[in-house]
């Protein structure tokens, strides 16, 4: 008999084309050995050319989703993704509060790939005040972390310049990812209360990439449910995800930007 696995529950929106937000994390989830749960924000349709169409959930619908998972199943590590308004920001914050959620990795989703904002100042304002003081991990992307900072944030050198901004918004770590810079190289800095990391490594030539934050974040989350330090869950994921990007470079699903091979690692063996 195989042991009970541990349980990461994502709070995140549904892609309707299987590529990122919950159904990414729950694929990741599988492929990690963990036991996958769910709270849905959003239901999006969506395929890989673009959301056609996104109907959000009540706040007390997503929170109540969380109260029964934590209740009756139970939560070694959450992993945050599509939040759309203030009211769900703080559902959310109410019930990490109420079950005594602490590891906890939030995927700022604010900036869609094409660099439109996908939610309100409000609800920036929101992540910000109720929800970065109760994550382990904040995860932006360069454009999340611009909007984050009211500033552009385009190189490794601006990365590590914006160290003690970031800090300071409340989280206890922040992991810029840096896959918009411009170059071969992928540059991504964690900064935790024992100093900051730096991981570079050869971009993968590949266009299907659509979901690479949430598989990231849900694969971070899946580390900290196995007990692993935060440094070395980060690291775990990056190799993940690059694993995923490699397996699915070949692929043809959809004519714009495809999803990852999150089934990666048993098809190496």
């Amino acid at each position: 008999m195989s042991p009970t696995p541990p349980r990461v529950l994502s709070i995140a929106g549904s892609d309707s084309g299987g590529g990122a937000g919950i159904q990414a994390d729950l694929n990741t989830c599988s492929a990690l050995d963990c036991f996958g749960t769910t709270a849905i924000t959003a239901i999006t349709a969506q395929n890989t050319q673009g959301v056609r169409a996104v109907h959000a959930l009540p706040a007390a619908l997503v929170a109540q989703q969380i109260d029964a998972v934590a209740e009756d199943i139970g939560v070694d590590a959450v992993k945050i993704g599509m939040l759309h308004g203030p009211e769900v920001v703080r559902a959310v914050a109410g019930a990490l509060r109420r079950h005594g959620l602490r590891r906890v990795v939030l995927d700022p989703v604010m900036v869609a790939s094409s660099g439109d904002r996908l939610v309100t100042d409000e609800t920036v304002a929101a992540m910000r005040s109720e929800l970065f003081p109760l994550v382990m991990l904040v995860t932006p992307n360069l454009d999340e972390a611009a909007a984050l900072l009211g500033r552009p944030i385009a190189t490794v050198d601006a990365m590590q310049a914006a160290v003690p901004e970031l800090r300071a918004l409340g989280a206890q770590a922040v992991l810029i990812k840096g896959g918009h810079l411009v170059g071969d190289v992928l540059s991504d800095l964690l900064i935790d209360p024992e100093g900051s990391t730096l991981w570079q490594s050869q971009r993968i030539a590949t266009r299907n990439t659509h979901g690479t934050g949430c598989t990231l974040s849900s694969a971070i989350a899946c580390g900290l449910a196995r007990g692993l330090a935060l440094r070395e869950a980060v690291a775990q994921g990056r190799d993940f995800v690059r694993g995923a990007l490699q397996g699915a470079a070949g692929w043809r699903l959809g004519q714009g930007p495809g999803p990852l091979d999150h089934g990666w690692a048993r098809h190496a063996h």
